[in-house]
This record gives structure tokens, sequence and C-alpha cells, in this order.
């Protein structure tokens, strides 16, 4: 009988392929192992923001499925090839509880890709759960013993990383970190737009608090009410957590100046930002926004387009602020009003828009699949 080849990495776990972070993150590995075996059940199909499932119903049935999957994921992952490490993807929290016996029977190391905290994002940032509650409290245990359980813990950013070490008290060695990146397949390069007024502004995302939707709407206001701004249009794309209480904020300012689109196709993103002559990212007054880099900021980059978004420890790992990168402070928008109204005028300047192009041609790192992969070897090198 032919023995199954053996492989450095396998993949397995309940992961969440409708996550960018993920696809890119096997789609990395395969370039290093093009038969990269995967060992995958996937509970959330369909399922987009998790916070936003509602009903008994339909939460027993996310659960049911996630616990038939461990079975066959068992099964899967004792007949699967002899290999050193497993990479387990997001969110993974049960995932690795799970897998650390038998990866140990096994005798392989387990990489988690943590991406995000569910104990920072669930409590701290979302504030589903109560801090100090019983659920809260058994949220962190979980994590705490999931952390323990994995033999290296990686996150999205570096600024990420040490606050995930910091808050479950992990040695250094222990952490690292990869940048999310854009799919190259869908956003690429793109000719600048003219600078036909009213310039379009493009924000799209869910709706939660990390992307400080309040500062967004105040300084879309305070331009509205300046006789001196030049003319905006905003196309706030998205839905969420915080879309009624967000619906409403514009409601009540009359803004006019703003179009709401509740749903993109992911698909239609690229075009979308290809259309906008400038693009939103997060604004959130403290916590998390500073520490992470989204999808969207990557997808931007990726099409260079004039960016917009606040300044922190962890877009400073990626940016610097310039002709084509506003940074603001957070939760100011005062500083969001002014900036969006200094990077309109400067691209309706003679020859502005094709300057300003070619600086974020030049200062936008395009963070793509091999980027993902080299960053990702080199985070799990002692691995």
């Amino acid at each position: 009988m032919t023995r199954p080849t053996a492989h450095h990495r396998l993949v397995w776990g309940t992961f969440d392929t409708g996550k960018p972070r993920v696809r890119m993150l096997v789609e990395a590995l395969r370039l290093d192992d093009p038969d990269l075996p995967v060992c995958h059940r996937n509970p959330w199909q369909g399922i987009e923001d998790k916070s936003q499932l509602r009903g008994l119903r339909a939460r027993l049935a996310v659960l049911l499925r996630w616990l038939l999957a461990y079975p066959a994921l068992i099964l899967a992952y004792l007949r699967a090839p002899a290999h050193q490490v497993v990479v387990v993807p997001y969110p993974g929290n049960l995932d690795v509880l799970v897998l650390w016996p038998f990866a140990r029977l096994r005798g392989a190391k387990i990489c988690w890709d943590m991406f995000i905290s569910l104990y920072d994002t669930a409590v701290i940032d979302r504030g589903l759960l109560r801090p100090g509650g019983i659920a809260a409290r058994l949220l962190y245990a979980s994590e705490w013993l999931a952390t323990r359980a994995a033999d290296q813990v990686l996150l999205d950013t570096r600024a990420h990383a040490d606050y995930v070490g910091a808050l479950y008290r992990l040695p250094a060695a222990q952490l690292g970190a990869f940048w999310v990146g854009a799919e190259q397949n869908l956003f690429r390069r793109a000719a600048t737009p003219p600078p036909v007024e009213p310039l379009r502004v493009l924000f799209y995302g869910q709706f939660i608090p990390l992307h400080g939707l309040d500062t967004i709407v105040e300084a879309i206001a305070r331009i509205e009410r300046d006789p001196a701004a030049p003319p905006l249009h905003f196309t706030i794309v998205g839905t969420g957590q915080e879309q009624p209480r967000i619906d409403a904020l514009i409601a009540r300012l009359g803004l006019r100046s703003v179009e709401r689109i509740e749903w993109v196709d992911y698909a239609r993103l690229p075009a979308l930002i290809e259309q906008s002559a400038i693009c939103l990212g997060v604004f959130a007054p403290d916590g998390k926004a500073a520490r992470v880099i989204p999808n969207k900021v990557f997808q931007i980059l990726a099409v260079s387009r004039p960016l917009v978004t606040m300044d922190g420890p962890a877009i400073r790992e990626i940016a610097q602020p310039g002709p084509a990168v506003r940074l603001v402070p957070p939760g100011n928008p005062a500083a969001l009003a002014d900036a969006l109204t200094d990077l309109a005028r400067d691209l309706c300047q003679p020859g502005g828009a094709a300057a300003i192009h070619a600086a974020a041609q030049a200062a936008m790192p395009i963070v793509d699949v091999h980027t993902v992969r080299d960053q990702f070897c080199q985070a799990t090198e002692p691995m």
C-alpha cells in the first residue's frame, strides 16, 4: 500500500470561508504546497455578521451544524497525511481545543490564526456581553485556554498581537502577525477618475462600533454647513449592529449629500471603489480600531484610491501620511471634515488628481497573496 505523501502543514477546522482573511491564508499556503491537505466543515455558510444572528432557532441550527462537524473533522484528521504543523484559521476558538489532544497524538504543533479576539470583539468593542458577567467570563476563559492549547497565535497586525499578548499574558515568542491583504483577482490598480464635481466619497462595511460611523456622519454634517466646502457626494454602504441608530442620525441631521445602500455584492466592490474619488477607512474614538487594519483599507490601497482613515499604530505599519493617505485623530468629526475638504480641493486643482494618483501608486503597497505567504512564513519561522 502506498503511504500518503507527508506535508509540512495541514489546514483544519470549521473556519469561515466567507472571510477574505481565511481565503487569502489558504491560498497563500497553497503557493508552497499545491496539494495542501485541508480538513474543513463550514457551519457559517451564508452568515456574514455573526452578531446579527437572530432567533433561537437560527442559533440552534448553527450550533447543531457546528457540533456535528467535529466527528467528521476528527476522523479526517486522523486519516490525513503526516505533517508537522496544523494551521487552524479564524475563528477557531473551539477548533483549537477540540484538535489539541489529536494533534499531540500525531506529534504536530498547532498554529492558530486567531485574527481577532472574540472576547475583545463581543465584550470590549461591540458591547454585546456585559463585562464581568457569566457569559463574558466564560468567553474569556475559553479563549485563554485556546491560547494555551496553540503553539503559535497569529493576529493581523503587530499592534494587535501586542494587545492580545497583554490580554492573555502570552510570551512574545508565541505571537506573530500577518496582514489581511486584498484578493488580486478582484482588487487591482485602476486609473484615476476625472475630478468631476461633486466628488464621490465612499464608505462601505459592516455597521459596527469599530468603524466610527458617528464620526463620519457628523463630519458630513459639518461639510454641508460649510458654504466654502467643495461639493461632495457620500455613498455609505452596509448594514449591521449600528444601522438603525446611524440611519436615524442621518435622517435627524437631514443630510442631503448622503446616498445609503444596504448591500453591494462583494464582486462589485472593486468597481465601486474605482468610481470614487476618495475612500474612507475607520474612525472609532479608541480601542480596537487603532490596533487593526480592516479589509477595506487593503482593498482601497490595492485599487490606489486616496484614503482618509484614523491615525494609530496599526495603520502606520503599512502607510504613512502623504498626498494620497490622510490620517486624522480618531473620533474627531472636525478633523475628518477638514481632511476631506482639503483632499477634495487638492484633487480639483489643475493636475491635482494626476499628482495624487501618482502618489498613491508610489506610496500604497499591494498586499497580495505572495506578501501574505511571506509574512506568514516569517511569523511562523520557528515552527
